[in-house]
C-alpha cells in the first residue's frame, strides 16, 4: 500500500502540472516579480490544484473505510485549498487579501476536523504507566493551535524555488517513519502520499521554478502535515516524545516563532509578509538561493533524524 500510494501520488502530480502550467498562463493566473520575491520573471500558479489532486485520489483510494475521520479531512481540505484560491488570486492581481477571512476559514477547517475525531487528547506519564486525559476544552484548544499553527508556517516557508515542498517532503518522511515505528497505519499511508505529491511538485519547482503551489498548495500540505502528526506523532505520546513531531516540523516552527517575535518587538504585523524568514537571512548573508535552500534541507534533515532518535529512545525506555 505504501509503494502504491507513493507512487501514484508522484505520478498524478506529474501529469497534471504541465496542463495546469498552459492553463494559468492562458487565464493569467501567474506570480509576478516584486521587490521582496527572487524570480524575475511572472510564474505561474495553480500547482496546488495538483497538489490537492494527488494527495485526494491516493487517500481515498487506498484508505480502509470512509468514517467521520475522512469526511472531516476532506472538508477541512477543501475549505483550505477554496480561501487559498481566492488568496492567490488577489496576489495575481496585485492585491492582498484580507487575513482575518483567511484566519477564519483556517481555524474553521481546524475545527472540523477536531469534530470529526482527530484531537490532541492527552499524553502518557513516564514511569507512572497512565496517560493524563485533557479535558475537552484544552484538548480543542491544543488541537486547533497545533493545524493552524502548521498550516500557517508552511505557507511562511514558501519563499525561494523548491524550499516549502522539499521541506514538507523531508518532514512528511519523518512522519512516515514515526508512524511506521508505532504501527500506525493510517496516518503512515497519508504520510508516504505526502512525500509523493512534494517529490512531484519538486520536479517543477526545483530553481528555476517553472510553476508555483501558492497559498493554496502551501497551506493545504502544512495542513495534512498538522493533522498526520496529530492522527499518529501525537497518538499515546508521552511527556518527552512531544518533541517528536515538533522536531519533525522544526525549520518552520521555530523559524516563525523568531518571525513572529521580531515582528511583534518591532512594532509590525505579525501577518505581514516581509523578508525576516530564514531564507531571506541567509541570502543577505552572501548565500545564493540554491545554497540557501540546500542548507535549509540540510538543518531540517537533521531535526528530522533527532525527532526519530528521540522517538525510539521513548520506545525503548
Amino acid at each position: 500500500m505504501y509503494v502504491i500510494g507513493f507512487i501514484l501520488s508522484l505520478v498524478i502530480v506529474l501529469a497534471l502540472i504541465p496542463p495546469l502550467r498552459k492553463l494559468a498562463i492562458r487565464v493569467d493566473f501567474v506570480d509576478r516579480p516584486t521587490s521582496r520575491k527572487i524570480h524575475k520573471e511572472p510564474v505561474p500558479h495553480l500547482a496546488s490544484i495538483a497538489i490537492f489532486l494527488g494527495f485526494m485520489i491516493p487517500y481515498l483510494i487506498l484508505s480502509n473505510h470512509w468514517d467521520l475521520e475522512m469526511a472531516g479531512i476532506i472538508a477541512g481540505s477543501l475549505l483550505i485549498l477554496g480561501i487559498g484560491m481566492v488568496d492567490d488570486w488577489y496576489k495575481t492581481r496585485g492585491k492582498d487579501f484580507p487575513a482575518l477571512p483567511k484566519t477564519i476559514v483556517q481555524v474553521g477547517a481546524a475545527v472540523i476536523v477536531y469534530f470529526s475525531g482527530i484531537s490532541f487528547v492527552g499524553v502518557t506519564i513516564p514511569f507512572a504507566g497512565h496517560m493524563v486525559v485533557f479535558p475537552d476544552w484544552l484538548q480543542f484548544i491544543l488541537t486547533i493551535l497545533w493545524i493552524f499553527g502548521v498550516t500557517t508556517v508552511i505557507n511562511f516557508m514558501d519563499g525561494l524555488d523548491g524550499l516549502s515542498g522539499g521541506v514538507a517532503g523531508i518532514s512528511a518522511l519523518t512522519l512516515f517513519v514515526v508512524a511506521i515505528a508505532k504501527g500506525q497505519t493510517q496516518s503512515a499511508i497519508m504520510a508516504i502520499i505526502l512525500v509523493g505529491v512534494a517529490l512531484g511538485y519538486l520536479k517543477y519547482n526545483k530553481p528555476p521554478a517553472k510553476i508555483y503551489m501558492g497559498d493554496a498548495g502551501a497551506t493545504f500540505i502544512g495542513f495534512m502535515l498538522g493533522i498526520i502528526a496529530l492522527d499518529g506523532a501525537f497518538k499515546q505520546v508521552t511527556v518527552i516524545s512531544i518533541l517528536v513531531p515538533v522536531l519533525a516540523l522544526g525549520v518552520p516552527i521555530f523559524d516563525n516563532i523568531y518571525v513572529v517575535i521580531k515582528r511583534y518587538l518591532n512594532g509590525q504585523p505579525v501577518y505581514k509578509a516581509d523578508r525576516s524568514q530564514i531564507h531571506y537571512r541567509l541570502l543577505s548573508w552572501g548565500l545564493s538561493p540554491k545554497q540557501a535552500v540546500l542548507f535549509i534541507y540540510l538543518i531540517s534533515a537533521c531535526l528530522s533524524l533527532s525527532s526519530i532518535i528521540l522517538m525510539l529512545l521513548s520506545t525503548s525506555s
